[in-house]
């Protein structure tokens, strides 16, 4: 039997995932990739992602949103509001090793989905409940949105020129993080379960996550005492000496990390540089030394800087965009992109997985379900009946694609 033959790593686990948007459903987009079985329980109309493009990015029948963060999983769909959906719930849970929902604070004991009421049914489940700013306390009930927590983390001034606006990174950072770290604590609760037969309860927030990715630069703050103090200029890591940032060139943008001054300094001809000391300058000359950098690399185009700096050794590369990066050699070489044939939205490329397994390796088995694409098949494996089914379909307590 070949690596890809076999089951992935988790297979066998089962994965109730009850969250909407990106940060649940990526972490457990993930937990499927490596082989769990994920049912997707949403709502009868179709969880929020299907009905929110990002970007304006359509499809046949599934928008690009949800593609990108529901493969590997099979659909639900379910009126939790319904009693009877209710007691649905609760029959999938008891055969369940993993809950996961990001509902706001208080929803889920309403539902009757909290971790008490579920645990009670099932004592060995692994509950993980993902919120914007913690279960309780005084922002619990505050939107958990991306750019919300990047500016209350203190991260969008830790770049740019002092003075100007706070500029958010281009990416949905916090949500990505978080849910990264959602699936970390699943697979660290799943073994101490392997080891003890336990459940648990495991709780994460945006707020305590973008806050603790930025380990190094608060440490930095609150143990070294260093202000966050921006420059004129715009460099890119307050607590890293200049010169550190993007650099225009006579044709294209490259990025310089800290490099040797004086070795800067002959290669660029800015002969100021030959009597500086990296960890003095560095620091008191900061904006002075970004400026004089960028103007010397201004008369020359990037391959030539880039060549240049490549056999001094100085830590210095090209600036892609999306278009550039697909196209990488090292990209395609490292297979970081994978291409599956989607049922509706035809040939399909997109980001693949950030780890490989020798043994057991992810892999893409289904594309992002239909609404209630498997209602049938999920609710008979649960112990449903035929009848039972075609009365919760009737009633429109669960739904199944049209």
């Amino acid at each position: 039997m070949t690596s890809r033959d076999r089951p992935g790593i988790l297979a066998g686990y089962r994965v109730l995932d009850c969250s909407i948007a990106m940060a649940g459903p990526f972490a457990a987009q993930r937990l499927g990739d490596l082989g769990a079985d994920v049912v997707k329980v949403e709502p009868v109309t179709g969880e929020w992602q299907r009905h929110a493009a990002a970007g304006g990015a359509g499809g046949n029948r599934i928008n690009v949103s949800f593609l990108s963060l529901n493969r590997n999983k099979r659909s639900l769909a379910v009126d939790l509001k319904d009693p009877a959906g209710k007691e649905v719930l609760r029959r999938l849970v008891a055969g369940a090793d993993v809950f996961l929902q990001n509902y706001r604070p208080g929803v889920a004991g309403r539902l009757g989905v909290d971790y008490a009421s579920l645990a009670a049914i099932n004592p060995s489940l692994v509950y993980v409940s993902i919120s914007g700013y913690g279960e309780d306390g005084p922002y619990a009930r505050r939107p958990g949105q991306d750019l919300l927590l990047q500016a209350m983390s203190g991260a969008m001034l830790s770049a740019g020129r002092a003075g100007e606006a706070p500029r958010a990174a281009g990416q949905y950072l916090v949500d990505a993080v978080t849910a990264s770290t959602a699936f970390e604590g699943v697979l660290a609760a799943l073994l101490h379960r392997e080891r003890t037969g336990e459940g648990q309860l495991v709780t994460v927030n945006m707020l305590d996550v973008i806050t603790t990715l930025q380990m190094q630069e608060l440490s930095v703050h609150t143990v070294g005492g260093l202000p966050q103090t921006r420059s004129a200029q715009p460099h890119a890591h307050v607590y890293i000496r200049s010169p550190y940032g993007a650099f225009e060139t006579a044709d294209d943008y490259i990025v310089l990390a800290f490099p040797p001054l004086r070795t800067l300094g002959e290669i660029i001809g800015e002969d100021t540089f030959l009597s500086m000391e990296d960890e003095e300058h560095g620091w008191t000359g900061r904006d002075e030394i970004f400026a004089r950098t960028a103007a010397r690399l201004l008369t020359r185009p990037a391959r030539h800087w880039l060549d240049a700096f490549a056999a001094a050794g100085i830590w210095a590369g090209p600036v892609y965009g999306y278009a550039d990066l697909v196209q990488d050699p090292q990209i395609r070489h490292n297979g970081t992109f994978v291409t599956y044939d989607h049922p509706t939205e035809g040939r399909v490329t997109v980001p693949g997985f950030p780890y490989k397994f020798s043994a057991t390796p992810p892999r893409v088995d289904r594309g992002a379900p239909l609404t209630g694409e498997h209602t049938r098949e999920v609710l008979a494996e649960a112990g449903l009946g035929e009848r039972e089914i075609e009365e919760l379909l009737a009633r429109g307590t669960v739904a199944e694609t049209s």
